[in-house]
């Protein structure tokens, strides 16, 4: 065996042996992948999350748990998307003159604007109850 060897593959076949192969198998890739010269940003895939149906009423409590006693109105049990959630509430935060956020399925309005709130559900369409205090 004078012969020069560069491979394994070359010295599985001096042994008669076949070249061993390496498979590449996509399950493996890593997913904190966020940026890839190749392709650019790499955005990951969302998962669709399913909608809580509505009962027909609009649940508005005011709650301060949690935000050193500020308070912020919670409004829950409307059975939108996301997107028609995101729209309600800003129409609801230009109204009221505050700031707010969408959190899961509510949405959040800083202050305590029961009453216009109330109003400008009832104006949708939406039937409201006040819960808690």
């Amino acid at each position: 065996m004078k012969e020069k060897l560069s491979s394994l593959a070359d010295l599985a076949s001096a042994f008669g042996k076949p070249p061993v192969e390496i498979k590449s198998d996509k399950s493996d890739v890593d997913n904190s992948l966020v940026y890839s010269t190749d392709t650019g940003r790499i955005k990951a895939q969302k998962q669709k999350t399913s909608i809580t149906t509505s009962d027909g009423f609009a649940l508005v409590r005011r709650e301060t748990k949690g935000r050193k006693g500020k308070g912020v109105i919670v409004i829950s049990g409307l059975g939108l998307n996301t997107t028609d959630l995101k729209s309600l509430a800003s129409q609801l935060k230009k109204s009221c003159g505050t700031g707010g956020s969408v959190v899961d399925e509510t949405i959040e309005i800083q202050g305590d604007k029961r009453e216009l709130i109330k109003e400008l559900l009832e104006k949708k369409g939406y039937k409201v109850k006040f819960t808690g205090g």
